[in-house]
């Protein structure tokens, strides 16, 4: 197969699940049929809840969802072949992650801007939703631990053994780490221009386009900075503790929307980039690169590739933060299932860049691309490098800045959504009860300065100390929230009466997904412990995997009981 056919087949797709199942789930959920206004302007606070237009919320949505997952999975995947990825991206994207994403924006939004805890919480019981809270918290740790040393590693120097910089070496990354800054410089002057001194939104885009180029023109030939990872693991701790407590006008909503511009560019170079080399996707299929490991496709594939078809993550961000500044209801379908569908766009060009960089190692035994930086950045870069000679130090730095940007804006989301998560466990919302009216401990744990202090402590602790260990369990954590996400949004829809039958298979499917994986992970770590020698990652692991399997049963029986005997009357 042809890449460049693959892409246009994959698009074609993609937008005719927007344009016809878009709007059908539209019409069943009843989508701005309701004459009042969102939370954003309803709850209009300063911090969380701000209204944003329909671009810059994008931006920050898709550049939030977005983070490493579409091109880590793809890259993780590639092993079952391109037919197999493929088919997951396209059906998971419009019928699974689509529904699961715009489903929990929707849902968040009819619920004043609360978490899909709280939803679950109204619509099946408060046990369920302290379970769903424990489980989510942890969860989001695991991603703060793992971006964090994502984003710390493609900022970190290299040291030679006698403990001085390896300039040469390092000159990449302090490249990423200097443009990043500016970037967050840029992005604070964006929103004060933006929402201090009203400037219009075409103007300050192209402002702010312009200092993208100049910033990158800078950190390309100014880059003075040469610190180590554990230190830029710390400097990123301080980044994601302000920027969780700020108000989101002053950081989240301008650098997400700027950074969205780096997005976009990604995109057009990489499918610039399959246009020119048109690349084999047979190369992923040889016998030799075929699932070298024996990893069965079922469960494997479909907790491998999460954010490129489905992941739990996405309800987190859409009912966490997105909610809160979403202007129009009627914007919710571009934004959450539009970026869905945008993300699988993103997949298939990471496939196409695996395939690519496959030929490329087989051509060149002594220049092999290896790890998801350099399988991505270099597949691409060399595609169009070998058609255009001469530009591949260029896109290849600026293609490890956009996938930096992916990693430092998910992590700073998922930093605010933890302190969400942490402050609603200690508050019961059925009394009223708020950060601002309890006392005692609650008053002290919901305070938005100690959730953020605890959150952040705990994600970088974590990454200094090998979250790698533990990563394993991720795929199958995130996509289990997918699964209750899901079931969430269902027993909402079932109670108010509309349809919701568009949940139950993709429900039904990621749960037992989520379940199997967790079976075959937990048995496996079992077996290196029972072999001796094992470091403390198995017996986490072993724990975690039947408190999780646990957790997904009760959860499912609950809530397949009350889309069984919808509970009527709630919150339409």
């Amino acid at each position: 197969m042809n890449g460049l056919v693959l892409l246009i087949i994959s698009v074609a797709v993609l937008l005719a699940g927007y344009v016809l199942y878009g709007r059908w789930l539209c019409k069943q959920w009843g989508v701005g049929e309701l004459d009042k206004p969102t939370p954003a302007h309803a709850l209009e606070d300063g911090i969380d809840y701000v209204p944003a237009k329909a671009p810059i919320l994008m931006g920050h949505h898709f550049s939030s969802i977005a983070g490493a997952g579409p091109i880590t999975g793809p890259i993780g995947a590639a092993g079952f072949g391109w037919l197999a990825c493929t088919l997951w991206i396209l059906i998971g994207g419009i019928f699974f992650g689509g529904v699961h994403d715009f489903g929990a924006l929707f849902a968040s939004v009819r619920h004043d801007g609360k978490s899909i805890g709280e939803i679950i919480s109204t619509n099946m019981s408060k046990r369920a939703k302290m379970l769903f809270l424990i489980f989510a918290y942890l969860t989001l740790i695991l991603v703060v631990a793992a971006f964090a040393s994502i984003v710390a590693g493609t900022f970190g120097a290299t040291f030679t053994e006698a403990g001085e910089v390896d300039l040469v070496a390092s000159e990449a990354n302090a490249r990423v780490a200097m443009v990043s800054l500016l970037f967050i410089a840029i992005a604070i002057v964006f929103g004060f221009l933006v929402y201090r001194r009203n400037a219009p939104m075409s103007v300050a885009s192209v402002i702010g386009v312009i200092a993208i180029v100049a910033i990158i023109a800078i950190g390309m030939n100014f880059h003075p900075i040469y610190l180590s990872k554990d230190a830029w693991m710390w400097i990123c701790g301080i980044y994601i503790a302000i920027a969780s407590v700020t108000p989101v006008w002053i950081l989240l909503q301008p650098r997400d929307y700027l950074s969205s511009f780096l997005l976009y560019a990604m995109l057009a170079l990489a499918v610039v980039a399959v246009v020119l080399a048109r690349p084999d996707m047979g190369s992923m299929d040889t016998v030799a690169l075929r699932n070298p490991a024996g990893s069965p496709i079922f469960p494997v594939l479909f907790t491998t590739i999460a954010c490129g078809a489905i992941s739990g993550f996405h309800s987190l961000v859409s009912s966490g933060t997105t909610s809160k500044q979403l202007d129009k209801e009627t914007d919710a379908k571009p934004i959450a299932y539009g970026g869905m569908l945008l993300e699988c766009v993103l997949a298939i060009l990471t496939l196409c860049a695996v395939a690519y960089a496959y030929s490329w190692n087989a051509a060149n035994p002594d220049a092999q691309l290896a790890g998801a930086t350099a399988i991505f950045g270099g597949g691409l870069a060399h595609m169009i490098d070998d058609t255009i000679p001469g530009t591949y130090s260029i896109l290849y730095t600026l293609l490890v800045l956009t996938y930096s940007a992916f990693c430092l804006t998910s992590l700073d989301t998922a930093t605010r959504l933890a302190r969400f998560m942490f402050q609603e466990f200690w508050l019961d919302s059925s009394k009223g009860e708020t950060p601002e009216n309890v006392t005692g401990y609650k008053k002290v744990l919901s305070n938005m300065y100690v959730s953020t202090g605890i959150t952040v402590v705990l994600g970088v602790l974590l990454g200094l100390n090998g979250y790698e260990k533990i990563w394993a369990l991720f795929g199958s954590a995130n996509q289990l929230l997918a699964g209750l996400g899901l079931l969430a949004v269902a027993t909402w829809l079932g109670n108010i009466g509309k349809n919701n039958k568009m949940f139950l298979i993709p429900m039904a499917f990621m749960i037992v997904v989520t379940i199997c994986s967790l079976l075959v992970n937990t048995k496996a770590q079992i077996g290196l412990i029972s072999a001796g020698g094992a470091d403390w990652g198995p017996y986490v692991q072993a724990i975690l995997g039947v408190l999780l399997v646990v957790l997904a049963v009760i959860l499912a029986i609950e809530g397949c009981m009350t889309i069984a005997h919808p509970k009527k009357g709630q919150k339409v």
